[in-house]
């Protein structure tokens, strides 16, 4: 397929705070495009409108929210008054062995990643269908290459996988096309955070083989993920060697290919228990950041 020009386009981006999201919005901008930064972070939100020009609009957004999704694109549309990409950007990562992890912290990364990203979707999807657009969702290498100790992100990036290849074919006949994006460690605050703050995190990140242990500079996953947009491409992968782990996914979770994780895992469970007697369970499941979603956002029946 030709390059789908950007500038002008209308694309609103979910998690555009920080991170993959703020780079690549910045980017986008660059480019021509008119992007839509929604995030829960405001502060953050603001310091990086403050950088892409001209400034984007801004809003406050919690994408488990069905009704503040719908809100949002009506914004989008009233503000610009079409949207040709919705991007559900926004995500969360929690950490830990299955049994140990706090059951509010998996809770809340199924809630955003999974059903935010649903919620995302299903409100964009009739803007975008009348440009027959594009629709993203940031997945992750961790939709088919499931490390010990990240059980809830690896279910919902494999989760919205299955669900975009679901809607793709739902929709392909409105001319949208749908795309997911699967970045391996890439140089954020989510991947900085586990690396200076968990060491559990951090004997999982030792015991994965090259090239899946190295983390790579935002401005690769930035450059991927405006090719892709631009070919309206089903599958983003960051960095390439990505693609290729794709392909051999059915390896990847080989009892030949996990040996160095099983090795690890007693030692990454005795980490985290240490984890748990000095922060608690969301403390050590979380980061700080994370932590106080839990807190301000707190689902019901979870304690």
């Amino acid at each position: 397929m030709a390059a789908w020009t950007l500038s002008g386009k209308v694309i609103l981006v979910t998690g555009g705070a920080r991170g993959i999201g703020a780079g690549t919005a910045a980017e986008l901008a660059r480019r021509g495009a008119r992007v839509v930064l929604a995030d829960l972070d405001t502060e953050a939100m603001a310091d990086t409108a403050q950088g892409i020009s001209p400034t984007p609009i801004t809003i406050e957004l919690d994408v488990t929210d069905v009704a503040a999704c719908e809100a949002a694109v009506e914004r989008v549309l009233s503000e610009h008054g079409r949207l040709d990409i919705g991007w559900a950007n926004a995500g969360i990562a929690s950490g830990g062995p299955l049994a140990l992890t706090a059951p509010s912290a998996f809770r809340r990364t199924v809630e955003v990643n999974l059903l935010g990203a649903y919620n995302t979707l299903r409100a964009a999807l009739p803007a975008v269908s009348e440009q027959r657009g594009y629709l993203a969702v940031t997945a992750s290498l961790a939709s088919f290459a499931h490390a010990p100790g990240l059980s809830a992100y690896a279910a919902t990036k494999a989760g919205v996988e299955a669900m975009c290849n679901s809607l793709r074919i739902e929709v392909a006949h409105l001319g949208v096309d749908v795309g997911t994006i699967h970045p391996s460690w890439i140089d954020t605050d989510m991947v900085r955070e586990g690396d200076d703050t968990q060491r559990s995190f951090q004997r999982l990140r030792e015991s994965l083989k090259e090239p899946f242990r190295r983390t790579y500079p935002l401005e690769r996953a930035v450059s991927d993920i405006v090719a892709g947009f631009e070919g309206r491409k089903r599958r983003i992968c960051s960095p390439r060697f990505v693609v290729l782990a794709h392909w051999l996914r059915p390896l990847l979770t080989t009892a030949a290919f996990e040996r160095d994780q099983r090795e690890a895992a007693p030692e990454i469970v005795r980490l985290f228990e240490a984890e748990l007697a000095e922060r608690g369970a969301e403390g050590a499941s979380t980061s700080e950041r994370v932590a106080e979603q839990l807190r301000t956002h707190q689902p019901s029946g979870i304690s």
